[in-house]
């Protein structure tokens, strides 16, 4: 199954209201800020956009109003995180009833599964869609680890088109290629591995905090395309105090402060995430605004 999917791609932030319940209008507007920037795409409830604290009626609602608001103008994939195989499914059926463009599918969270559990997992999941799939590979936070011989395995299957390489290693990528060649459409899903992971292969880029740096995300993947590297470095360079944020367990929470800071949302999660406070708070503020103070000229 080929996909045109390329570029930069949001791993959306989903809004709440201070009670915690669903902000769509908030939502949506976030998402114009994005794309008014030029970003190529949006994953819809990852992890930055707190899948697994929505309920399915949630999910539904949020996808179906992301899809009608974004209409054609860029793909839009959603996240299959969920705790056991058979909601995975359910899930994904119900992303293709409402129109998506694609699913961004994690192992099953909670449980770690063997090679033969995980590659079932996705096996399944695939066989309850006719959307392409990208698979999402994150050991460091899901320990599951689909590894490049995993994806030879899987390569049978027609709709695994994509991978999200979040390894933590830009090995994986050159091993990916060497063994499947061009079988698979290949993203970086770290955001501090970025400029590693393009330089080798990848032609795509699921990034946190492009939530909070839309422009300043979009001009470095402008760069490198025009094969402006040394340009492309300075930028990076400025990036990545930023983009540690993206490798921390509280990632959302960092993420979401970033993008209210820089006038998007709110910083608001939902529990058990709880916002940040004292020294955390302004030791991470203190990066963000340094960030914003110094930010290149786009």
């Amino acid at each position: 199954m080929t996909v045109s999917w390329r570029g930069v791609f949001p791993a959306a932030c989903t809004q709440f209201h201070s009670d915690e319940s669903l902000n769509i209008p908030g939502t949506l507007k976030h998402l114009d800020a994005m794309l008014a920037a030029g970003v190529h795409g949006f994953v819809m409830m990852g992890s930055v956009g707190e899948n697994t604290t929505l309920e399915l009626s949630e999910k539904k609602e949020l996808l179906k109003a992301t899809l009608e608001h974004v209409g054609k103008k860029v793909p839009v994939l959603t996240g299959v995180a969920e705790y056991t195989t058979s909601q995975a499914c359910r899930w994904a059926e119900a992303a293709a009833k409402l129109g998506a463009d694609g699913l961004m599918v994690l192992p099953p969270m909670v449980y770690k599964g063997d090679d033969r559990e995980t590659m079932a997992h996705f096996r399944t999941v695939a066989k309850a869609t006719d959307l392409p799939i990208m698979i999402y590979n994150n050991p460091p936070a899901y320990k599951a680890d689909i590894t490049p011989e995993m994806f030879v395995e899987l390569a049978d299957e027609p709709k695994f088109a994509c991978i999200k390489e979040s390894s933590d290693n830009p090995r994986r990528i050159t091993d990916i290629i060497n063994l499947t060649k061009d079988r698979y459409v290949l993203f970086a899903g770290v955001d501090d591995l970025f400029l590693e992971c393009v330089m080798l292969g990848a032609v795509g880029w699921i990034s946190g905090l492009v939530n909070a740096f839309p422009a300043e995300n979009r001009l470095i993947w402008d760069l490198v395309q025009a094969g402006k590297w040394t340009e492309a470095r300075e930028i990076y360079r400025w990036y990545t105090p930023l983009l540690h944020l993206d490798t921390h367990p509280k990632l959302v929470q960092y993420i979401k402060l970033a993008s209210a800071e820089c006038g998007y949302g709110t910083e608001l999660c939902r529990a058990p995430r709880l916002n940040l406070v004292g020294e955390e708070r302004e030791r991470i503020l203190g990066i963000i605004r340094k960030a914003i103070a110094s930010r290149p000229k786009v």
